[in-house]
């Protein structure tokens, strides 16, 4: 008998779902910072087993759109309600806006798809408090599995993972068996670059930032990567360089350390910035940039 199925994870901005998809795939897929929306698409994330395969996907925060980007995140989180096999809602000890989810919540009550409820971050929580969140979430969604854990430190990912594989239905892999993801090294080769960008600025500038791999050329010892970070402002360009030149040489450096972790080989970064003028509310750029379908 093999199970497969689609474990789509869901919920509030800030609560580690990243870090959640990362520790049950085993690899750094999703990028994690201690910033709001730093998941802007669908990242899909395989498990294999002899018996069992679990495509994981983690989806954007949710979140009330102001801008047509934030709309486009939003039909990610809405099409993960719609295509899973098991729903992976993701809350944690210390989120205060659970109100901004019912209309989510709602639709899960109303699904009938197995859902599992994770209250991550236990470790920044008490026992007597935890009891309380295990109540309450019993209360918000009667039939769901509720599972405490903490994904930064390990804690519970077999109790997940264990939960996971009894709800998966009986079926034939969707992917080949050496599958990890979905994506492509250009994607995430782009998604390390916005993870410095997010993690070397503040205010609004790492969320007027996209960046589009112009080229990416794979040899036999080194990748050369040329990347564009497109804002959306001219005003924001300058301060994504630096004085100097400086900002952006650090983005570089530290995009190209990661990427070499990550590919296990030598790489060779070009790195430009581009004005785009209100890029996220343009849905042609959002087509260019993958976040509208063609």
């Amino acid at each position: 008998m093999h199970k497969s199925g689609f474990v789509n994870i869901i919920g509030n901005p800030n609560v580690g779902k990243s870090t959640l998809m990362n520790a049950l795939v085993g690899e750094r897929l999703s990028i994690i910072t201690s910033k709001a929306q730093t998941t802007r698409h669908r990242i899909m994330g395989i498990v294999n087993g002899e018996d069992f395969q679990i495509v994981y996907s983690d989806t954007p925060g949710i979140l009330k759109p102001s801008y047509k980007l934030q709309e486009s995140m939003m039909k990610f989180v809405r099409g993960a309600l719609t295509d899973a096999d098991v729903i992976l809602y993701v809350t944690d000890t210390v989120e205060q806006s659970e109100g901004r989810s019912e209309e989510i919540l709602d639709k899960i009550r109303h699904s009938g798809i197995p859902t599992i409820v994770v209250i991550n971050k236990i470790d920044l929580t008490t026992q007597q408090e935890l009891e309380k969140l295990v109540e309450k979430w019993h209360g918000i969604l009667p039939e769901a599995r509720i599972i405490p854990a903490s994904a930064k430190e390990g804690f519970n990912i077999g109790g997940i993972f264990d939960t996971i594989v009894g709800l998966l239905p009986e079926g034939e892999p969707f992917y080949p068996k050496d599958t990890l993801t979905d994506r492509t090294l250009r994607f995430f080769a782009s998604e390390i670059i916005r993870e410095k960008i997010l993690l070397n600025y503040d205010k609004e500038i790492p969320y007027c930032c996209e960046i589009e791999i112009d080229t990416y050329k794979e040899e036999p010892t080194i990748d050369r990567i040329a990347a564009t970070i497109y804002v959306a402002r001219d005003s924001q360009k300058g301060i994504v360089i630096g004085r100097g030149g400086e900002k952006l040489k650090t983005v570089g450096r530290q995009s190209r350390e990661d990427l070499e972790r990550f590919l296990g080989k030598k790489v060779f970064l070009q790195l430009f910035v581009k004005v785009r003028e209100d890029w996220r509310n343009d849905e042609k750029s959002l087509r260019k940039f993958g976040y509208e379908q063609q």
